[in-house]
């Protein structure tokens, strides 16, 4: 069985989704491991991270995503168990997940340190694990030189478990493989792959939404796989609305009130991805009728259009099991743009 760790130098540089392409396109029986969770979900009375929960729910995986966690907070994990304990539970999870299994992933936690107090931090599994070693990096330009430079420095890339990198949402494809590549490559650093930037990985879906505010589904519940790509915050006096030009928008999300009919019926009909009336006040009963109608989801929440709205734009736009065309397109990019062959040894 193969051990593959996969980190990165910071947050949200695309590890799990880059992890969900790979595992669509290769051909082989794979386990997973979350060792530190940090994407915290309290499901059937227990703790679990959504990137387990989520690759459990995409692949089918046999373990339950409680068991692919070794902890999930500093404070606790401090106190309850310390260095050889540590290494040895990594090694009881991964002999549990990687049995009759081709390869194992094992996700390192939010950025290249996290965890390093509980001895979790993607070095220390490095270590513990005997496995290989890429590193998800993404950015701007700049960002990514950053994180190069300061990977050559820090890690020993000569060390045959550092398998290499592999660079993540880059906005121009061209460009960076012309005038970056080659400097990257004259460092020593092998790089695996060179994934473009697509702006529709970035939107999140309505059934995402409504998990994460706790919404009331009052129309539409058939379609709330929809995929939000804009946001419009009823901010002017509703006459104005129709003059917006944010508002003619389409696949935007409306948060309005409901009271505001003129502004749900406006939004009804230009096309929007969805609506959310806030302050837990329903609209009339026609307009709920007309949204069922039209198949737009309307959906009702207990706060102000301004808490929900800063809620929104906070949100990272974490990938579902219900993404299809977003998972296609993953695989798609991996299959692509990955050396495959290189990345897995």
């Amino acid at each position: 069985m193969k051990k593959l760790i996969v980190a990165s130098v910071h947050e949200n540089a695309g590890k799990t989704s880059f992890l969900v392409g790979l595992c669509k396109v290769l051909n082989r029986k794979f386990g997973y491991l979350k060792p530190f969770g940090y994407r915290i979900l309290y499901r059937k009375k227990r703790l679990w991270d959504y990137d387990s929960a989520l690759m459990t729910n995409i692949f089918g995986l046999e373990e339950s995503p409680s068991e692919m966690s070794i902890g999930f907070h500093h404070s606790k994990m401090s106190f309850m168990i310390d260095e050889e304990t540590t290494r040895d539970k990594l090694h009881e999870i991964t002999e549990q997940a990687g049995k009759n299994r081709d390869i194992l992933f094992l996700e390192a936690g939010k950025d290249l340190i996290y965890g390093a107090s509980v001895n979790l931090d993607a070095l220390s599994l490095l270590k513990y694990a005997d496995a290989g070693l890429v590193l998800v990096i993404s950015g701007d330009e700049y960002a990514v030189m950053d994180e190069i430079v300061f990977t050559r420095r820090h890690i020993d890339i000569q060390d045959p478990r550092f398998r290499g990198v592999v660079i993540n949402k880059i906005p121009n494809l061209d460009d960076f493989r012309n005038i970056h590549l080659p400097q990257i490559q004259k460092m020593g650093i092998r790089v695996l792959g060179t994934l473009p930037y697509r702006q529709e990985l970035t939107f999140f879906s309505l059934n995402y939404l409504v998990e994460q505010i706790f919404a009331k589904t009052l129309a539409g519940e058939d379609d709330l796989d929809r995929e939000v790509g804009g946001l419009y915050v009823e901010t002017v006096c509703s006459s104005d609305v129709m003059k917006d030009p944010l508002f003619k928008q389409e696949n935007k999300l409306v948060i309005t009130s409901g009271n505001s009919a003129d502004v749900i019926v406006a939004a009804l009909e230009s096309k929007s991805a969805g609506i959310i009336v806030a302050d837990n006040i329903v609209p009339p009963y026609n307009l709920i009728a007309m949204a069922q109608e039209r198949h737009i989801p309307l959906l009702l929440v207990s706060s102000s259009v301004h808490a929900l709205a800063k809620q929104i734009e906070g949100l990272d736009p974490l990938l579902t099991p219900r993404d299809e065309n977003k998972i296609a397109l993953l695989a798609d990019l991996v299959r692509t743009h990955v050396d495959l062959g290189a990345l897995m040894g």
